[in-house]
């Protein structure tokens, strides 16, 4: 384990400075589940954490009055999944919050920090995507906010600057006749990194045609992506087999991955079809 020092941030301005008078081996700590243990294995350097938890809208969860959301960045996965209103009208976010990690980690693991440690094969992001998540970025230079599928730009790397951390995470109120889902494959309950993870968001017309949709997958690529054309092959058609088929082609030709001891360059393709497919399906199935 590095030598590291601590420091405990009340508030977002305080965090700031602390991070930009680190420099670069300065890293904010919310759950710690990834930074920790980047730390004591010496895969980033590391000398400062920054605890953020203490910053009251960093680990807050937020309703507004017009059905949208926002979570702070460092609330735990399960203050997430045992929201009320979060199962009733983003589930999504609980597909990903009951998956990333144990329940042990989900007391402490946030949304904010699974995005922020930028793995390809994040549980989080594609779901984040597909809710046309936006995140609030603090910095030297003020605040901005950023689309989730432009924040990771490579495997563990990300748009945050210098004495930049992420705030919070809002999401727009899901229209009427809504549905998502988030599925992963993983070779052994044991082995928990997704092989390939998708996400789908979609609106069905009272004809049952789709009316709207996006589509993510990840594990396939540098960066979680966002599918266009897969949510192009769903909009303005009848949600069938041929559409959905059309979709799952779309996720295929848009995966882009690597071989490793988790799978094969083959079956990440392939499964990147079969999990958008069947996101597609249960989405609906929550739609209706």
């Amino acid at each position: 384990m590095q030598a590291v020092k601590y420091a405990r941030a009340e508030s977002v301005e305080e965090a700031v400075r602390l991070l930009q008078e680190g420099g670069e081996g300065a890293r904010p700590l919310a759950g710690g589940t990834d930074v920790i243990v980047q730390a004591r294995e010496r895969t980033r350097d590391i000398d400062l954490f920054v605890d953020i938890k203490h910053i009251p809208e960093v680990v807050d969860i937020r309703h507004g009055a017009d059905g949208s959301l926002t979570i702070g960045a460092a609330t735990p996965c399960y203050q997430i999944y045992g929201d009320d209103a979060i199962a009733e009208r983003f589930p999504i976010l609980v597909d990903s919050c009951s998956l990333i990690g144990g329940t042990a980690i989900q007391g402490r693991a946030s949304l904010g920090g699974n995005l922020c440690n930028s793995s390809p094969a994040a549980d989080g992001i594609p779901s984040l995507i597909v809710l046309e998540g936006q995140v609030e970025i603090a910095g030297p230079n003020g605040r901005r906010t950023v689309p989730v599928e432009d924040f990771c730009t490579a495997p563990g790397r990300n748009v945050l600057g210098s004495g930049e951390f992420a705030v919070s995470l809002s999401f727009p109120a899901p229209a009427e006749g809504s549905g998502s889902r988030f599925l992963r494959f993983i070779p052994r309950n044991e082995m928990d990194i997704a092989v390939t993870n998708a996400a789908t968001q979609l609106r069905l017309n009272g004809d049952g045609s789709v009316a709207w949709a996006r589509v993510a997958i990840g594990a396939v690529a540098p960066t979680p992506l966002l599918v266009s054309d897969a949510a192009d092959a769903l909009v303005g058609r009848p949600l069938n087999e041929d559409s959905i088929a059309a979709a799952a082609a779309a996720s295929r030709a848009a995966a882009n991955p690597i071989d490793d001891m988790r799978g094969s360059i083959r079956q990440r393709v392939h499964l990147a079809g079969v999990l958008t497919e069947r996101t597609i399906r249960q989405a609906a199935e929550r739609a209706a």
